[in-house]
């Protein structure tokens, strides 16, 4: 008979030891304190943000209550006055205007530089425009006004002239008074340039972490470069772009000497913006905290709180968004 040989099999796997009566250790001692530094970190910024928010509730009732006006829709700054009268509705247009016009100028520009450097330029020619944008991004606030009030402003008057020679039947570009170009438009191309560098910045950076097979994928298939940036580069990079467009907003909503420097304020509001006037929070804090008394400075602190709020709805509207559309986060590109 033949004889049969049995089959060898693997080995068992051992039993796994009986754990012990006491609690294993969750980490090492550096991922605990590492672990403690981050979260009492944001604990405390938790903390300084309730603060300033108490501080600056508790001085704007001080002085709102005493406002014989209407804070929202007065259209006047007189807090020394007997009785005091101030609103901030026309530093809520000319901030919210100013802005709005930054950003229309600003993060267009922003996105095509950042896709230039990122995917079209020669590396020996990206890496010294993205040094210089970078640079931009560290100059000061003053010097970028300066620039403006000698530079920007007188340039402006002939744009201000095309403007309303050829699109002044739209009535926002009808220019109804002389002077010179100190208006909200011109605050707004200023802080265009201010904010150009940050969103460019981001932008740029969140770009070149694009995977690589997306795009390769999308060249394999035959995709012009261009396809391959709408399909692949800015699916992903949407939730990148839209951060750094809020960034640049939270700079251009409080920036304060470049726009006290070019701006001619007054207390009307007018959708004319070619014409000198207008003014926004931060400038008028800037030019009426000097020289105000204590109830002006909590007049003061009042239109700073409104400031604060519009800046957190804002930084909210942008995480809303972002949460409630997942393909912004890039997950799908």
């Amino acid at each position: 008979m033949a004889s049969t040989t049995p089959i060898d099999m693997p080995p068992a796997p051992p039993a796994p030891p009986e754990r012990a009566g006491r609690p294993q250790s969750t980490g090492r001692a550096g991922d605990k304190i590492f672990l403690g530094l981050s979260r009492g970190s944001g604990i405390l910024l938790l903390v300084i943000m309730a603060s300033i928010a108490v501080f600056l509730t508790y001085r704007s009732v001080l002085a709102i209550s005493k406002d014989e006006g209407n804070f929202l829709t007065t259209f006047d700054w007189n807090p020394a006055g007997d009785p005091p009268v101030f609103g901030i509705a026309v530093l809520l247009f000319g901030t919210v205007v100013s802005s709005i016009i930054a950003m229309l100028i600003a993060v267009p520009i922003a996105v095509g530089i950042a896709l230039f450097i990122s995917h079209y330029a020669p590396r020996k020619l990206a890496a010294p425009i993205a040094y210089v944008v970078d640079l931009l991004a560290a100059v000061p606030s003053i010097v970028y006004g300066i620039w403006g009030a000698l530079v920007l402003v007188p340039y402006l008057e002939g744009l201000n002239l095309w403007l309303d020679q050829f699109f002044g039947w739209t009535y926002i570009f009808e220019k109804t008074e002389v002077g010179v170009a100190r208006s909200l438009f011109t605050v707004g191309i200023l802080l265009a340039i201010m904010i150009l560098p940050i969103v460019t910045s981001v932008s740029r950076e969140v770009f070149l972490q694009v995977p690589k097979m997306n795009e390769e994928a999308a060249l394999a298939l035959g995709a012009t470069r261009w396809e391959v940036i709408r399909l692949s580069v800015l699916p992903f990079g949407r939730s990148g772009i839209i951060s750094a467009s809020m960034l640049g907003l939270g700079r251009a909503l409080g920036e304060t000497m470049a726009v006290a420097t070019v701006l001619s304020p007054n207390f009307l509001i007018s959708l004319h913006l070619l014409n000198p006037g207008g003014g926004t929070f931060a400038q008028n804090i800037a030019a009426k905290f000097g020289e105000a008394d204590a109830f002006g400075r909590d007049a003061l602190i009042a239109s700073g709180l409104v400031l604060f709020v519009l800046t957190l709805l804002v930084n909210g509207a942008a995480r809303l968004i972002i949460a409630r559309r997942k393909e912004y986060s890039g997950a799908n590109a």
